[in-house]
C-alpha cells in the first residue's frame, strides 16, 4: 500500500503484489518481460503500480505507454492519473502506436520502460520499430491473451512470460464473475451455416466478406434476438457483430422490437462513440452492437450478458469477448453468455486450462478447432448431463450455469491436478476390524491400523490414531507428524494443513515448517522461494523461523532465483563476508534458499559465475550453486585448515571466475556463431526506400529499417550507408555500423576491406570486422 501525490492510499490486490514481484524479478535477467493477465483482473492498475515504483526509484526517468487504439490511450491515462502520475508532468506518456509511428522524429527524450498494452499486437511492423530504436528501454507487454492465429511466438521480442492464475482461479476466489453459458446446438442451422464457412482471410481467420453474406440476414437475426429474449430480457450486454453492416442491421431489428440498442463501428464518430458509451454505463442505452470496437480494453463491469454473434478461429479474440462480461460489479450475480456461433465447441468454456508458455514460445497457436482435444490444450468444455442440460428452444442449449459452476470448478481442477498417469493414496477399509489402511491402486502399503483416514494428498494421508490422537503419516505408515486429540485434519494446496478441534475451531499448520496459525496463511512467492503471509508478517517456510514485515520495500528485497535476500541496512554484517570490505561498509541481510526448509541463513556474498555463501546459526559456512543444493565448504572455529574461511574463500573466488570467464567464452562463441548463421541466412538481402529513407529486406522482411539517406547494394555481409550527405560508412547486414559515417565516399572489396574516401585525392583502406 503507497500514497499517491492527492495523499490517497491505494493498493493492488494479492495476486497483482506477486506478479509485480516477479516483474522486477524478471528484469534482474531479461530486458523484455510480457505479462499475461485474464480480462477484467487489472492489468492497467498493475501497470501503473510499476511505473509508480520505478520513477520514485529513478524520478528522472520517462515512460512510454504504447496501445492501439485512442480510447485506450485515454483510458490508461485516467488509470494512471488516480497513482498520481499525470500526463502534464512529462514521466509518462500514453500514446497510440498510430500516432508515434508518425512522429518518431518529434520525441527527443528516450524512455527508460516501454509498456505495451495489449501487447499481442506487437509482432505489427509498427510496434518492432521501438525495438530497433530504443534497444537499450526495458519493455513489459501486458495482455490477457499472449498468443496468435499463425503460431507466431513472441520469444524475438520478449525474453520471458510471467503468467497469473487462470480463469477458473479468479472466479473460485471471488475476482471474476460466475456465469451462464448458452450455446447453439450441434445440429442447429446456425451450426451448418458456419461449417459451410470456407474461405480464410489474411489472418487465418474466417473471411468478413463471405460470414457477412451467409449470416448477415434476417432468419439469423431474428434468432439472434430471440436468444437474448429468452437468456437476457432487459440486460444490460454487447453483442459482437461480423461487420458495419451486420453490427447496424442487429441494432435496428433490436430496437424495433423493444431493445434500446445502437450499433458502434470504426466510422462511428469519435464524440458521437464515446456519448454512446456513457449512455450505457448510465443505463440510457441497454445494448451496444459493435464490430471489434470493444473486444479490448472496454471496461464496464456491470455488463450482464455478452451475445457472441461474430464466428473466429481466434482464441484472442473468444477471450477477449468473454471477458467483457466477467468483471464484477456490485449487485451483478452473474454473467449470461450467448454463443449463437458455436465458439464453445471450438475453444471450451472460458474456463479452460490454456498452455500460454507453449502459445508465447509459438509451439501452439492460439486457433480453435471443431474438436477442442485437437488443440493441445485441456478443454474445460461443459460435461452436464442429459438431465443436467436445459434445452429451452431448438437452436440453443445452456451448457453451464452459474449456480453449477463452483462444484464444476472443483472437478476441473481435480483432474488437472491429476491429469499425470500415477496412481494417488487412498484409503482402504477392514472389514473384519474396522480399521483403516493405505494402499497405491491394489498394492497395500500400509495395513489396517487408524480409526479414520481424513484425507490423502501426495503420499501422505491425514489419520486418527487407536487413541483417538490425530497426526500425518507417510505411505507406509511412518508417522511424520502426531498431534493431540482434534475433530478433523483436512491438506489444503502449497503444503497447509487445516486442523479443526472439537469445538469446532479451525487452525492451520505449515506442513514445511510445523508452525501453527490462527489464521490461513496467504502465500508468498518470490521466484522459487515461498513464505507465508499472516496479520502483515511474511513466515519464512522453515523449521528455525524468520519473520518480516509484509510491507516491505522491493529496495528491501533481493532475488536471486534460487535464494531469497532480505537486507537491514542499518545493521552491519553479521557474519564474515566474501569481500573483505564489506565486513565493515557493508550490510547484513538474511537469505533463504529454495527448497530448503531447515532455517535461514546470514548472506555472506557472491562468487563471480553467481553462486553464494552462507552461514547457518551454528557457524557452518555453505557454498550453494543453483540446482546443486548447498555443499559444506567452512567453520567459523575450524578444525583444520580446509575449513578456515580465509583459505577456502579466495580458492572457490578464483575457481568460480575461471568458471565465470569458461562461460562467457562460451556465450561469445554461441553469440558469435548465431550471427553467423543470422548473417548467412540474409546473404541476398537488397536495398529498398520506404519515403525519403533507405533500409534492408531480403524479400518481404525488413532486415534494417528504413532510416539512412542511402544504401548501396551490398557485397558480401557487408553495405555501404550515408548518414548525412556525403558521410559515409559501412554496416553489416543485420545493421551492426562497423564504419561510422564520415567519409565522402566508401568502396567494399569482395576481399573484406572497404576503401575509404577522406577528402578528394586521399583515401585509406581498412579491413572490415
Amino acid at each position: 500500500m503507497f500514497k499517491n501525490k492527492l495523499g490517497k492510499e491505494l493498493s493492488l490486490r494479492d495476486y497483482q503484489k506477486n506478479i509485480k514481484r516477479r516483474v522486477f524479478d524478471a528484469w534482474r535477467n531479461h530486458a523484455c518481460v510480457m505479462v499475461q493477465m485474464p480480462t477484467g483482473t487489472g492489468k492497467t492498475h498493475l501497470l501503473a503500480s510499476v511505473i509508480y515504483d520505478l520513477l520514485s526509484a529513478e524520478p528522472e526517468q520517462c515512460v512510454w505507454i504504447i496501445a492501439h487504439r485512442r480510447e485506450l490511450v485515454e483510458q490508461i491515462e485516467n488509470t494512471v492519473a488516480r497513482y498520481g502520475i499525470r500526463k502534464e508532468d512529462g514521466q509518462v506518456r500514453a500514446m497510440s502506436i498510430q500516432w508515434l509511428s508518425r512522429h518518431w522524429n518529434d520525441i527527443h527524450n528516450a524512455p527508460a520502460l516501454i509498456v505495451i498494452d495489449e501487447a499481442h499486437h506487437a509482432l505489427a511492423e509498427s510496434y518492432k520499430e521501438l525495438w530497433t530504436r530504443y534497444p537499450h528501454a526495458k519493455k513489459l507487454g501486458m495482455t490477457a491473451t499472449p498468443c496468435r492465429l499463425n503460431r507466431k511466438g513472441f520469444t524475438d521480442l520478449f525474453d520471458t512470460l510471467v503468467t497469473s492464475d487462470s480463469i477458473a482461479d479468479f472466479i473460485s476466489e471471488g475476482w471474476l464473475s460466475v456465469f451462464d453459458y448458452a450455446s447453439i446446438k450441434p445440429d442447429s442451422d446456425d451450426q451448418k451455416l458456419i461449417d459451410s464457412l470456407s474461405k480464410r482471410s489474411w489472418d487465418g481467420d474466417f473471411q468478413i466478406k463471405e460470414m457477412n453474406a451467409v449470416l448477415n440476414k434476417r432468419p439469423t437475426i431474428e434468432r439472434l434476438y430471440e436468444s437474448v429474449r429468452h437468456y437476457a430480457d432487459g440486460k444490460k450486454g454487447i453483442v459482437y457483430a461480423i461487420s458495419i453492416g451486420h453490427a447496424r442491421n442487429i441494432a435496428s431489428y433490436y430496437s424495433k422490437h423493444g431493445m434500446n440498442a445502437v450499433a458502434i463501428d470504426s466510422k462511428t464518430p469519435a464524440l458521437r462513440r464515446k456519448q454512446f458509451v456513457e449512455d450505457f454505463k448510465q443505463g440510457r442505452i441497454q445494448i451496444l452492437v459493435n464490430v471489434d470496437v470493444f473486444s479490448e480494453g472496454f471496461d464496464c463491469p456491470d455488463i450482464e450478458f455478452v451475445q457472441m454473434a461474430r464466428p473466429t478461429l481466434s482464441l484472442a479474440k473468444y477471450l477477449q469477448q468473454v471477458g467483457r462480461g466477467l468483471r464484477k460489479s456490485k449487485g451483478k450475480e452473474y454473467c449470461m453468455l450467448i454463443d449463437n456461433v458455436g465458439l464453445y465447441r471450438m475453444f471450451g468454456l472460458p474456463i479452460a486450462n490454456r498452455d500460454w508458455q507453449a502459445m508465447f514460445e509459438g509451439r501452439l497457436a492460439g486457433k480453435g478447432h471443431t474438436h477442442c482435444i485437437e488443440t493441445g490444450y485441456y478443454c474445460a468444455a461443459g460435461n452436464l448431463t442429459a438431465n443436467d442440460t436445459i434445452r429451452p428452444n431448438d437452436t440453443l442449449e445452456l451448457v453451464m450455469t452459474h449456480d453449477r459452476l463452483p462444484d464444476y470448478l472443483t472437478c476441473v481442477k481435480d483432474s488437472l491436478e491429476n491429469r499425470p498417469n500415477h496412481e494417488i493414496l487412498n484409503a482402504f477399509k477392514d472389514r473384519t476390524s474396522g480399521l483403516y489402511g493405505l494402499k497405491h491402486g491394489n498394492k497395500i502399503t500400509a495395513l489396517p491400523q487408524y480409526v479414520s483416514v481424513f484425507d490423502t494428498d501426495d503420499g501422505f494421508a491425514a489419520v486418527r490414531f487407536k487413541n483417538w490422537s490425530v497426526g500425518i503419516v507417510n505411505e507406509t505408515g511412518e508417522i511424520k507428524m502426531q498431534l493431540g486429540r482434534f475433530k478433523k485434519l483436512k491438506f489444503l494446496k502449497d503444503k497447509l494443513l487445516a486442523v479443526t478441534d472439537n469445538r469446532g475451531k479451525m487452525s492451520y499448520i505449515d506442513l514445511r515448517s510445523r508452525k501453527s496459525y490462527k489464521q490461513r496463511p496467504k502465500v508468498k512467492i518470490f521466484g522459487k522461494v515461498q513464505m507465508l503471509e499472516v496479520d502483515g508478517i511474511c513466515y519464512s517456510r522453515t523449521k528455525i523461523l524468520y519473520k518480516k514485515e509484509s510491507n516491505m520495500s522491493l529496495q528491501q528485497v533481493c532475488q536471486h532465483g534460487f535464494c531469497l535476500r532480505f537486507y537491514d541496512f542499518l545493521t552491519i554484517p553479521q557474519c564474515r563476508q566474501v569481500d573483505k570490505e564489506d565486513d565493515t561498509s557493508g550490510y547484513d541481510s538474511v537469505c533463504l534458499l529454495a527448497d530448503d526448509y531447515e532455517t535461514y541463513y546470514h548472506f555472506c556474498g557472491m562468487l563471480p559465475d553467481g553462486s553464494i555463501i552462507v552461514e547457518d546459526h551454528e557457524g557452518k559456512y555453505y557454498l550453494v550453486k543453483e540446482g546443486e543444493g548447498k555443499q559444506y565448504i567452512a567453520h567459523e572455529k575450524p578444525q583444520t585448515e580446509e575449513e578456515n574461511f580465509e583459505v577456502v574463500i579466495p580458492r572457490l573466488k578464483a575457481e568460480a571466475a575461471q568458471r565465470a570467464a569458461q562461460r562467457k567464452n562460451i556465450e561469445k562463441r554461441e553469440k558469435i556463431q548465431r550471427r553467423k548463421e543470422r548473417l548467412n541466412r540474409i546473404q541476398h538481402a537488397k536495398p529498398f526506400k520506404s519515403g525519403l529513407k533507405w533500409g534492408l529486406k531480403q524479400g518481404d522482411k525488413v532486415i534494417v529499417p528504413p532510416v539512412y539517406r542511402n544504401l548501396q547494394t551490398p557485397v558480401g555481409n557487408y553495405c555501404a550507408f550515408e548518414g548525412n550527405p556525403r558521410q559515409w560508412g559501412v554496416i553489416m547486414l543485420d545493421g551492426k555500423v562497423v564504419v561510422e559515417a564520415r567519409y565522402i565516399n566508401v568502396e567494399i572489396k569482395e576481399n573484406g576491406t572497404a576503401r575509404l574516401t577522406i577528402i578528394p585525392g586521399k583515401t585509406k583502406t581498412v579491413k572490415l570486422q
